[in-house]
């Protein structure tokens, strides 16, 4: 039994771990102000025919604050990168100088900070819920082994144990969204 409340405290551990990793994804994509080679995660070039990442053609560096720099691997990318940019609607306006695709990043207006720091606890909403759903998972689980033959207490104890793990990454979670907010507020 002491082998099944541990599988169950790993696995609760797991989903919520990956929770905080997708929390930690979604919000290095929500721009601060500040130019990231990440904002081009989502861009997609058509290159010989299908459809690729922008990382697997091209270099994205950022030479300053402002500004994001694309270098492909191969000269003839250089539309075909700026379409995608374009096709990805992140409000960017790629300039090809026949060498290089420079976007500029443009400040963000107040409303615009406000509408992004929504976005951020949205996204850290979200992270909650999953937590709580492995929270759930595994407190059901536990009933199961109690059901099993599992002692009263040490169920109890099980269950309290996974609910100090969700305050935890609760709490890890609003640290989380809480630096991103004090980021993207940051003029």
């Amino acid at each position: 039994m002491e082998e099944d409340l541990q599988f169950v405290f790993d696995s609760a551990k797991e989903a919520m771990d990956k929770a905080l990793e997708r929390l930690d994804h979604e919000l290095a994509r929500i721009r601060a102000g500040k130019a990231s080679p990440s904002m081009l995660g989502s861009v997609q070039v058509e290159y010989y025919g299908s459809m690729t990442p922008l990382k697997n053609v091209a270099n994205v560096n950022t030479p300053d604050s402002k500004t994001l720099q694309i270098q492909p691997f191969e000269k003839g990318l250089l539309e075909e990168i700026e379409k995608g940019i374009m096709r990805a609607n992140l409000g960017f306006n790629p300039m090809n100088d026949g060498k290089v695709v420079r976007i500029s990043i443009p400040p963000l207006t107040e409303e615009r900070r406000r509408d992004l720091v929504k976005q951020s606890k949205a996204v850290a909403e979200q992270a909650k819920v999953s937590i709580r759903n492995a929270r759930k998972d595994a407190n059901d689980e536990i009933k199961a082994l109690q059901k099993d033959g599992m002692s009263e207490d040490v169920a109890k104890g099980g269950e309290d144990d996974i609910q100090t793990q969700t305050t935890d990454y609760s709490a890890r979670v609003d640290t989380l969204v809480s630096a991103k907010e004090v980021d993207i507020m940051t003029i």
